[in-house]
């Protein structure tokens, strides 16, 4: 009897020692990893200057170049990331539609304006068309914290739906906002109408298509497409 009780204690030993060395040889666990800090952003306004100069030019687009060539005024938006005026592989708003088909700024300026009821936009910016290459379009845009991200379109025209601009710029850069940005403008298909040249007769998309950035055979030039626009905003406050 006295050597069972001898045997147990050792057994019972030895299995107090083996959880001693595995309590010793187990990792604490890992601490949760820290959660990065929000960006930096500016806590006051700043009020912009837009620029859009073409490059769409004979010399540039030889392919069927219209004689009369000419840009819209351009129409654009400051807001949040609840809005846009336009998107790829979104269809046009009736707006947007407008805009590319005719140049016209109505209704878009209507969508604008509502987006500004809502809460997801500050301000609506436009300017009178272009002609004369040798000269930019200009406008003033107002920028704010909540509203850092601006969009701009203007027509190309003639043309069945197409047209230029930029969606979702923003205008911060390491938590302040930024003196000059320059961005290249692609040509787009606003998904509105099928014609596929630059005096098409009207032909209505039903229904309206995605818009597309443009690869039309009249913007492509050495196999790739070719921006048409440049658009700078310069800080003025």
């Amino acid at each position: 009897m006295r050597a069972l009780r001898s045997s147990l204690v050792a057994m019972v030993m030895v299995a107090l020692a083996a959880c001693g060395k595995s309590s010793k040889t187990t990792p604490p666990p890992a601490a949760p990893p820290a959660r990065p800090a929000p960006p930096a952003a500016p806590t006051t306004p700043a009020e912009y200057t837009v620029i859009i100069k073409s490059t769409w030019t004979k010399a540039n687009f030889p392919l069927d170049y219209p004689n009369d060539a000419h840009f819209s005024g351009m129409i654009g938006a400051s807001h949040n990331a609840r809005y846009t005026i336009f998107a790829v592989g979104r269809r046009p708003t009736r707006g947007l539609e407008r805009l590319s088909e005719e140049g016209k700024h109505s209704p878009l300026n209507d969508e604008i304006n509502e987006a500004i009821k809502q809460g997801n936009a500050l301000q609506e910016f436009e300017s009178g068309g272009l002609k004369n290459w040798k000269d930019s379009m200009v406008a003033t845009v107002r920028v704010d914290p909540a509203h850092p991200l601006v969009d701009v379109v203007n027509m190309v025209a003639p043309s069945p739906d197409w047209f230029t601009g930029a969606t979702n710029v923003s205008l911060i850069e390491n938590g302040a906002w930024v003196t000059t940005r320059r961005i290249v403008l692609p040509a787009y298909d606003s998904g509105g109408d099928d014609g596929t040249t630059y005096k098409a007769p009207d032909k209505d998309a039903n229904p309206k298509k995605a818009t597309t950035r443009n690869t039309n055979r009249h913007f492509v030039v050495h196999g790739k497409a070719q921006p048409v626009a440049v658009l700078i905003f310069v800080r003025k406050s």
